[in-house]
């Protein structure tokens, strides 16, 4: 498969933890796991597409197998890393979080989970959008009809994939189409705003990224369709702020009451935590997958 890259990241490293966290679902059609145990993702913007495999073969060395015009290496291969949490190490949590009683078995069993990115602040809006005040499985099965909506099928090493759609592409879409995938006609309305404000410059991950949590938030909250929870979520998931955690999140308030039960103190844990207390929602998430039997943290990383 085309080009082989090298990535390097610091131990310890968990690819397989960190996909299970960006997946969320096994049914994620976007973040696939491929032959071997590889993290698999194809790349769209317009032109020919791109698949990327990213393998780990030891604490510290991934492999990254890129396939598609070789003048979209450097980016995808950039978004990748982005995506898998490379870079992302949370010393202050790893540490905070082992003190606390009801959390430290989980924090012990997943050492290595790093905090996923989406590929895009568009990726970020979309999926916090869909995801608002619907069941996690609810919203997974729209966005996931969303998807093959308006991305074309690429078969790749047995598996079908889908490159997330760009707002170029939802704007192209009737509103007719979007409804038959199960999106609302407020968060159709929603998703237009962010589309528009991304493709007319008013906004961009930049332009965030210069910003202080807070400002960064108020912006996102300018636009029609946008709370605070749904700024705190594309900007966790989006731009990597660990400083911000979705308190109002029923979801997250189930596993946490799953893990230590309903006297857990969720103001003061996040205090303990810090400004890395945005890692507590990837170790929720992890818990939950593995109460259910979904993910091992026991399983063999690399060969």
């Amino acid at each position: 498969m085309g080009t082989t890259y090298a990535l390097d990241v610091e131990a310890p490293y968990r690819l397989d933890l960190t996909v299970a966290v960006l997946r969320r679902f096994s049914t994620n059609v976007v973040d696939v796991t491929g032959p071997g145990g590889a993290y698999v993702r194809a790349f769209a913007d317009g032109g020919a597409p791109a698949v990327v495999a990213v393998r780990q073969l030891s604490e510290t060395k991934l492999e990254a197998a890129f396939d598609g015009p070789p003048a979209d290496a450097a980016r995808d291969l950039a978004r990748i890393r982005r995506v898998i949490g490379a870079d992302a190490r949370a010393l202050h949590f790893e540490r905070a979080a082992a003190e606390l009683p009801w959390l430290r078995e989980t924090v012990l069993a997943v050492r290595g989970v790093r905090a996923p990115r989406y590929a895009t602040l568009w990726e970020a809006c979309v999926n916090a959008i869909v995801y608002q005040a619907v069941s996690l499985f609810a919203a997974t099965a729209v966005l996931t009809r969303v998807i093959r909506a308006l991305s074309e099928p690429l078969a790749f090493a047995g598996t079908t994939l889908y490159a997330f759609p760009n707002a170029q592409r939802f704007i192209a879409c009737s509103d007719a189409t979007l409804r038959a995938a199960g999106l609302s006609y407020a968060k159709i309305a929603a998703l237009r705003s962010v589309a528009d404000e991304l493709l007319s410059g008013r906004l961009d991950e930049a332009m965030l990224e210069a910003r202080s949590t807070p400002d960064a938030s108020a912006r996102l909250c300018a636009i029609k369709g946008i709370g605070p929870w749904t700024a705190a979520v594309i900007l966790l998931r989006g731009l990597g702020r660990l400083d911000l955690f979705p308190e109002k999140d029923s979801g997250v308030a189930k596993i946490i009451a799953s893990l230590g039960g309903p006297s857990i103190d969720l103001a003061q844990t996040l205090r303990e935590l810090g400004d890395e207390r945005g890692m507590l929602y990837y170790y929720l998430l992890l818990g939950r997958l593995i109460a259910a039997g979904e993910v091992d943290p026991n399983a063999k990383p690399y060969p």
